[in-house]
């Protein structure tokens, strides 16, 4: 590049975006749908965190009893409350749902689009019991024990607004996940992947390697439920 093509590019921070646009080293090799879903989540991870750091802070500033998860979230059975059998189930059906992408991921690989397709949809399946069952969690609270986001029967007033925006923000990380299962099991089985069509919002080509980033947002959206299941349920 000659020097009157060099004094014509932007100078300063306005020369970061240009430099990494053409740049040969900084994402080579390194299929760019999976570098920005890395730095997506990595800002996901930030608002979660803001999110659990907040609940904390809150919990242990409070003066008023903070409830006692055990008893808001038991489940009876029998006529019997069994604490926290909703959520272990809860919890077990989203780790396994991790287990059936990561199969769907090996078999997208190895160009097996019958059992890839169906871990897909084993997958989402999973993920749509769980949005159920939070469904029906919620419905619970709300309608039968009284829980609001600014009160409750049970102790701290804080409770509610925390439990509602903690949950339902990782609850609608689930739903959106679950909708793009469902497409890309269709796409599957379809074909689309191996026939290398466009998508609807992109004129790049359909890879496999769409199900492997599909796969990173599922499998954060488990991890992102361990550490809530940890503060917020068994704290």
């Amino acid at each position: 590049m000659d020097h009157a093509a060099l004094e014509k590019l932007p100078k300063g921070w306005k020369s970061i975006p240009n430099d990494l646009n053409s740049d040969q080293t900084a994402f080579k090799g390194v299929n760019w749908g999976k570098a920005m879903m890395w730095i997506f989540l990595l800002s996901d991870t930030f608002i979660f965190s803001c999110f659990l750091i907040s609940y904390m802070k809150g919990r242990a500033s409070v003066v008023d009893q903070w409830p006692n998860p055990s008893e808001v979230f038991a489940l009876e059975v029998g006529g019997v409350p069994v604490p926290l059998l909703l959520i272990a189930i809860m919890t077990f059906v989203l780790i396994t749902s991790s287990g059936t992408m990561a199969l769907a991921v090996k078999y997208g690989y190895e160009k097996n689009r019958k059992i890839c397709g169906i871990f897909l949809l084993l997958t989402a399946l999973g993920g749509l019991t769980f949005v159920g069952m939070q469904a029906f969690e919620w419905s619970k609270l709300i309608f039968h024990e009284g829980v609001r986001p600014w009160g409750n029967p049970f102790g701290a007033v804080q409770f509610g607004s925390f439990f509602f925006m903690i949950t339902g923000f990782h609850g609608t990380h689930v739903s959106i996940g679950v909708i793009f299962l469902f497409i890309f099991s269709r796409k599957v089985f379809k074909g689309n992947f191996d026939r290398g069509d466009k998508g609807f919002f992109t004129s790049m080509k359909s890879d496999y390697v769409a199900i492997e980033i599909l796969g990173l947002y599922w499998h954060f959206v488990d991890l992102v439920w361990v550490f809530i299941f940890a503060f917020f349920y068994l704290w």
